[in-house]
């Protein structure tokens, strides 16, 4: 695991329990209303991108139709629920630097439990600023190899604009500018995505975790943020082998 999102591995994890499900559906729930909102109150994924892309993401997730479509009422009309997205910069164990985005409808109160999950594994929150130019926002999709042809998915690429490519076991992920990210429903035809295309924030260089010991509290550190009903991505600048994941 490297400084993409854990939303990618936890959509696609199998037998979850019925309460994850409902808390994964929550989070997902906000980052559509969310999304109409900032879209100016229209309800129409064709014409509103970030709610294209949390609509597909809450599919992909086997979210029921008419939770998502409570979801995108909340966001229009009079009666709007009002939430506001922000990024949280931090230092997590081992020095690593981490971005936490939040969905929320009262953001002193997420920064402040946020900052607690901080304190308690002995990293600190920063300022705006503090973390973030390690990284780069762009946008992200990931494909399977035993589904789509690398050719296939090589063109897929160029015509993105993508910046990196990198495999991940039977996965191949593609990295692109931000800005495109409206165009991969129109480039994407010939493939069949892993997941969704997403915004990602890639850190420009990552630190090694070898110790299995350090890499089980950075891991716990993250779950514990990602449990947080508030948040819904967790980005880090940390790489930890596959045979420390589990």
């Amino acid at each position: 695991m490297s400084g993409h999102s854990k939303w990618s591995t936890i959509k696609r994890k199998k037998g979850l329990k019925d309460a994850q499900k409902g808390k994964i559906f929550s989070k997902l729930s906000r980052l559509i209303t969310l999304s109409v909102s900032e879209g100016g109150g229209f309800p129409d994924p064709t014409k509103n991108v970030k709610l294209r892309l949390a609509v597909e993401k809450a599919r992909q997730a086997n979210m029921p139709k008419d939770n998502i479509q409570r979801a995108i009422e909340k966001g229009s009309g009079p009666g709007s629920q009002a939430l506001q997205e922000t990024i949280y910069e931090g230092f997590g164990p081992e020095g690593s630097a981490l971005l936490v985005q939040v969905t929320t409808d009262n953001a002193n109160r997420s920064h402040s439990e946020v900052r607690r999950i901080f304190d308690k594994y002995g990293g600190k929150i920063g300022g705006q600023g503090s973390v973030s130019y390690l990284f780069k926002k762009c946008g992200l999709i990931t494909f399977s190899k035993k589904q789509n042809s690398e050719d296939k998915i090589l063109q897929f690429a160029e015509a993105i604009n993508a910046f990196d490519i990198e495999e991940s076991g039977e996965g191949m992920l593609v990295y692109f500018p931000f800005e495109n990210l409206g165009k991969v429903a129109g480039l994407v035809t010939e493939l069949v995505p892993e997941s969704s295309a997403e915004v990602d924030y890639k850190p420009l260089s990552t630190i090694k975790i070898d110790d299995a010991q350090k890499a089980k509290k950075i891991l716990q550190f993250i779950e514990r943020l990602e449990d947080h009903d508030d948040v819904h991505n967790v980005y880090g600048n940390f790489e930890i082998p596959d045979e420390l994941m589990s």
